[in-house]
């Protein structure tokens, strides 16, 4: 029982995430200046700067609701360390893992972007509203062919555990060729979901200001930008759960490899963050119904096609 309450609270749980997010900041952070032939942040500048977003004051737009305003963040915080237990980091089993968690963690993962929405709208400011509405139409555009890349890999594995699909390819390592065009589909998607450039329309600073949350501040903005950094945390580690099954069997070794595939699908991120220009939300709309969407259901009648031809 002592364990357990360790493994959630400690490592590999609620403290592990925390910290790993601050450091996949920096690294985001610190690539994305040096490709733009910038110098960067010091390592600390993540962690300082959610310091002084605690300390500053916190101003309630007149018009809102003050009970849904406070209360958004951290709902929306807390669907994203809840989404992290069912990912695994060491080795292939999670904290909690059962039959069924890859839907559950695409369900809090819809959760956040949902809160930024009624953030937004809640406010009752122009430039909060236009971005809340970006929010929800990008939703609309990349959820389709996000949650068709992901499934489709547990088709074929025949489980929606997250520990339980990863199980499977580690041992049918040629597999995971497969799912290619699902993991491309799921990085994109991915990167829309979190709102980084070229999908970042929703919180556009040169068009809307900041968005949805222009009207947050203080800690309540701190625990949005505590979402975002612990959310691109927890989309890299389902990707590598799901797409990158590679394991030894030594925990140790295994949570390496956790950190090398994790830190591969952040700078593949900031590769497109760093190399693309933002893109029209209509734009982002057509990309993902028009190219992904078909490409995903090919990816899932190919698994299925398989799954029933290979007798697994």
């Amino acid at each position: 029982m002592i364990a357990s309450i360790l493994k959630v609270l400690l490592f590999p749980g609620l403290l592990f995430l925390g910290v790993y997010s601050f450091v996949l900041e920096f690294v985001d952070r610190k690539v994305y200046a040096r490709m733009q032939n910038r110098k960067g942040p010091p390592w600390y500048q993540p962690l300082a700067d959610m310091l002084k977003l605690v300390g500053k004051k916190v101003i309630l737009p007149n018009n809102a609701q003050k009970f849904v305003f406070a209360a958004l963040p951290t709902v929306s915080l807390t669907a994203v360390v809840t989404a992290f237990l069912c990912a695994p980091v060491w080795g292939m089993q999670a904290v909690t893992a059962y039959e069924g968690d890859l839907v559950a963690v695409l369900y809090l993962l819809s959760i956040p972007t949902l809160c930024h929405f009624l953030a937004g709208y809640n406010s009752h400011e122009v430039y909060s509203t236009i971005g809340a509405f970006r929010t929800l139409t990008q939703m609309f555009a990349y959820e389709v062919p996000l949650f068709m890349a992901f499934l489709s890999p547990a088709i074929l594995a025949g489980s929606w555990s997250i520990t339980g699909i990863a199980a499977f390819y580690a041992a049918r390592p040629l597999y995971v060729l497969i799912n290619l065009p699902a993991f491309l589909i799921a990085l994109l998607t991915s990167q829309s979901k979190l709102e980084r450039a070229p999908f970042d329309a929703p919180e556009a600073e040169t068009e809307i200001v900041g968005g949805a949350l222009v009207e947050y501040s203080g800690r309540y903005l701190a625990y949005f930008r505590a979402t975002a950094v612990s959310e691109l945390t927890v989309m890299a580690s389902v990707i590598a759960g799901v797409f990158l099954p590679f394991f030894t069997g030594n925990g140790a070794v295994d949570f390496a490899l956790y950190l090398v595939k994790t830190f591969a699908v952040v700078l593949v991120m900031v590769l497109l963050r760093a190399t693309m220009a933002r893109i029209r939300i209509d734009q982002t709309l057509k990309f993902f119904w028009s190219v992904l969407t078909p490409v995903a259901i090919a990816q899932m009648i190919l698994n299925l096609l398989l799954r029933g031809g290979l007798g697994l």
